[in-house]
């Protein structure tokens, strides 16, 4: 093993990678937490490849295996690749394979019983590997080491999930006489040996010294300009964030800078490559592509066009080819630009990443399907469009840049909205702020429940597994009995029905069947898009982006999850707008802050889709409203809220007339803020604000988690509470505008058009609220 290393041109490891590798061979679970292009990699395949390679000496070939644990198929894709590049020199003692949805029917047999290396991702662990566990019984009983890569994107309720599915593994791997280490690599992370333990249930060492040399990077942070257009409610307009990224791409890819530009919407990556493809289409390909030298910032002329904000769907028609005659046999730069997001085909993934890792792609607009691990040598520019939620994220996209050592460059282009723009004008919170802590709740019952049903349909649960789940399993199992999902026989809970009860759950909570996006003349699959965001993307009338291409939904099936589109070249984007209504099932805490109240507890959410908003492209001018009639869909859920007595309103000067303004106003910008104290993003919680709540009786703001059950936010946001609502009444004041505008008070998924908001109103209002403040 170490003669492959030497043979990949690495002679000696640095010191984190080499501790890493000692305590693994030792059996000791580790989590190396170290930046971005440490060589993490190689901390955990140095001993690894080296158990496997002994094991390949036992007689059934198998003596030894391990799993690789990804969040994303690119990413298990990528790494198959790179472990193949480095056990090249092993011969066929190393088996590397990857086994998820894409895997041929055919090869997964040969997987199954002869790779010694399988990569995977939680979502096939879940659903295929572990509910068929008796077919795996030689790999599960051979199973030395589990690798959990980019361990902390699994946070929230997708990563409660996924600690509970290495739970399931852990009880599987006992039934078959295996107890493997896990070696796990995260991104820098605040306490990263309690998020191991909570996310696998075992103890890690922690490794988070970086010895690895770094190459400068040079990081901006942009503010996009102002326009003379007008918003809501006559608030101002900055350009927008995806027209200024397209722009920088365009004159990155002129200069023959590798670039990726990340970009946090689906359509906005679609819209931010079409931009920069209609851009570079008359523009033929120089002879030469020059890289940025070490430090080197490029010119940053923005040309000024405005574009779509990727809020909406839609763009203009048509892309970028090759260059026609006179073009000298080049290729136009039109054609080395593309997008890169979740919902495509398997087989366009696969040919996307084999152009960008070749250099034929010269720059590439991606959600953050692409921000994790993968090796994209020679990459000089990454663009972030938005905060991407949490710094983690920020440093991660950032660190894909400058990967071989050379100096690169990071650009944040602001979104025009609270916390972007807050981060902009308050620097230090990026950049001298260490980075949050995973926020996880394995034990949710509305994550634990579905989990305990599949762990019972793979071996019977007994009382000596209740330990491993945690201590609300035996609760659960008696509700789960009630709900007569389980049965008990002696000193075992069964699953008794004919179902699969790993399809009880999808774990990363989209919230049933993907819906399909088909083609109506042809009956084509373009893509998916998940359950929980249908009503707002592909109700009737919605215009969807795929692959430089515009559609128009022609009819939303809710029953048969499907979309039919037709392609169209609309000049308008559109935006659902939807109502909202909170009910308080529980409060669980409570604090008096002076005659007011903090609180935290269980609450349901009634959200219905109520219509659309048609924009024109490039000014977002809107254009009309349509009504929708889809059906409301409940959630029960954790929040945080807070309460204000008439004699603290009478003191922060808020009369009946401005009250509503005053607390929809502080719920936007809370709800903005909030990603700076919480692992979250702002699509991931949800607000309501109401001048007389009928539980409370009291003018009340909710934040609440947007995930069944809850998913640690609004528990976080009551915990941090004082400086998340000072860091919000502050963002509100800083802002230069007059009345309010997406920077500060106005939400881009606002369901009443951001209308009533009162700027001034929210100041005094929270000003008053944190005076008495513990």
């Amino acid at each position: 093993m170490i003669e492959a290393v030497r043979a990949a041109g690495i002679d000696r490891l640095w010191e984190h990678q080499a501790r890493a590798a000692e305590h693994a061979l030792d059996g000791d679970s580790v989590i190396v937490a170290t930046g971005t292009a440490s060589g993490k990699s190689l901390s955990y395949l140095a001993p690894v490849l080296s158990d496997v390679l002994d094991g390949s000496e036992a007689p059934n070939g198998r003596g030894a295996t391990a799993l690789y644990l990804a969040p994303t198929k690119a990413l298990a894709a990528d790494q198959r690749r790179a472990v193949a590049e480095l056990a090249k020199p092993l011969g066929k003692a190393v088996r590397p394979a990857v086994f998820d949805g894409d895997t041929p029917f055919e090869e997964r047999e040969w997987v199954r019983l002869f790779a010694n290396y399988v990569l995977t991702n939680p979502d096939m662990l879940h659903r295929g590997i572990l509910p068929a566990h008796a077919r795996w019984s030689s790999f599960l009983r051979a199973l030395r080491y589990v690798v959990i890569d980019e361990c902390h994107t699994y946070r929230g309720v997708f990563g409660s999930h996924v600690a509970q599915v290495i739970r399931r593994l852990r009880r599987v791997c006992a039934r078959y006489g295996s107890d493997p280490v896990f070696l796990l690599s995260s991104a820098t992370a605040a306490d990263p040996g309690e998020a191991a333990a909570r996310l696998t249930g075992h103890r890690a060492v922690e490794i988070t010294e970086d010895t690895s040399p770094r190459g400068e990077v040079v990081f901006a942070l942009w503010e996009p300009p102002l326009t003379n257009l007008e918003g809501e409610r006559g608030a101002p307009v900055r350009r927008t964030a995806t027209a200024e990224t397209a722009d920088l791409l365009t004159d990155l890819a002129l200069q023959g800078v590798r670039t990726v530009a990340f970009v946090r919407s689906r359509r906005g990556a679609e819209l931010i490559s079409l931009i920069a493809q209609d851009r570079l289409s008359s523009v033929p390909a120089p002879r030469t592509s020059r890289a940025l030298a070490p430090g080197e910032a490029p010119d940053d002329g923005a040309d000024g066009n405005d574009g779509d904000d990727g809020d909406g769907t839609g763009g203009p028609g048509g892309t970028g080819g090759t260059s026609g005659p006179g073009g000298g046999g080049r290729v136009s730069l039109a054609s080395r630009i593309a997008a890169y997001r979740g919902g495509y085909l398997p087989e366009e993934r696969r040919a996307l990443e084999r152009a960008l890792h070749s250099g034929e792609l010269l720059g590439l607009a991606a959600t953050n399907a692409l921000e994790l691990g993968i090796d994209i040598s020679g990459l000089d520019a990454v663009l972030i469009t938005g905060y991407p939620g949490t710094r983690a994220s920020l440093w991660q996209q950032a660190g894909r840049a400058g990967r071989a050592g050379q100096g690169a460059l990071a650009i944040l282009v602001a979104r025009d909205e609270p916390l972007d723009t807050y981060l902009v004008h308050h620097p230090d919170s990026l950049f001298r702020t260490p980075v949050e802590t995973t926020v996880l709740d394995p034990h949710n019952p509305y994550v634990l429940a579905p989990h305990l049903c599949a762990a019972a349909a793979e071996i019977p649960l007994t009382e000596d597994d209740f330990a491993l789940f945690g201590p609300e399993t035996a609760a659960l199992l008696g509700k789960l009995e009630q709900r007569k999902l389980l049965r008990r026989r002696g000193t075992a809970w069964h699953w008794t029905r004919k179902e699969r009860a790993a399809d009880l759950t999808d774990i990363r909570g989209s919230g049933g069947k993907p819906v399909q996006i088909v083609e109506a003349d042809t009956g084509r699959l373009l893509g998916t898009v998940d359950a929980a965001a249908a009503h707002t993307t592909v109700h009737d009338g919605a215009v969807h982006l795929h692959q430089g291409r515009t559609y128009v939904v022609r009819h939303f099936d809710l029953e048969d999850s499907a979309a039919l589109v037709d392609e169209a070249s609309p000049p308008w984007t559109t935006m659902a707008r939807d109502t909202t209504s909170l009910a308080i099932l529980e409060t669980e805490a409570e604090v008096p802050w002076g005659d007011a109240r903090l609180c935290y507890g269980s609450v349901e959410v009634t959200n219905q889709v109520v219509s659309y908003l048609r924009r024109r492209l490039m000014t977002g001018e809107v254009l009309g409203e349509t009504k929708l009639d889809l059906p409301p869909r409940t959630l029960r859920t954790r929040a945080v809220w807070w309460t204000v007595t008439e004699d603290q309103l009478d003191a922060a000067r808020i009369n009946p007339e401005i009250l509503a303004g005053s607390l929809h106003a502080a719920e936007h910008a809370s709800i903005g803020i909030l990603p700076l104290f919480a692992t979250c993003d702002r699509w991931d919680i949800g607000g309501v604000s109401i001048a007389q709540h009928p539980d409370t009786l009291l003018p009340t703001v909710f934040v609440y988690d947007g995930q069944p059950g809850g998913a640690g936010f609004a528990e976080r946001a009551f915990h941090t509470a004082r400086a998340w609502l000072t860091a919000t009444r502050d963002a509100i004041a800083a802002c230069d505008c007059e009345a309010g505008c997406p920077s500060c008070i106005q939400s881009p998924k606002c369901g009443n058009a951001n209308d009533p908001l009162h700027k001034r109103g929210a100041i005094r209002l929270l000003t008053q609220l944190l005076s008495a403040a513990p």
